[in-house]
């Protein structure tokens, strides 16, 4: 059995996708946190890439392309409002984490 370029991105996307999860969870410091949900959505992105499937006759879907264009705009845009509103929290609180732990 061959392993293709696409089950490659798909299997890459799953990690991603379960690192970034893992570091949701696990993480309890704002930019840690920040930064896993920026590694799960590369791992969406990555699914989104491999599920566009080119055939040896046909081209790629343009659909699935196109919605990650779209998303990687959305991301970066909620990453910075993310990081904003947790250096305000900081300034306020002076907490880095989430709870009474330093």
């Amino acid at each position: 059995m061959k392993i293709g370029t696409y089950e490659i991105y798909s299997l890459t996307s799953a990690i991603l996708f379960a690192i970034g999860l893992g570091g949701v969870f696990l993480a309890k410091h704002f930019l840690r946190k920040i930064i896993a949900t920026i590694i799960m959505g590369a791992g969406v992105f990555l699914c989104f890439v491999s599920f566009a499937k080119r055939d040896a006759l046909t081209f790629a879907d343009p659909i699935p392309h196109a919605l990650v264009i779209t998303g990687i705009v959305v991301a970066v845009t909620a990453a910075a409002f993310a990081l904003s509103l947790a250096r305000r929290i900081h300034k306020l609180t002076g907490e880095d984490t989430f709870g009474n732990e330093k």
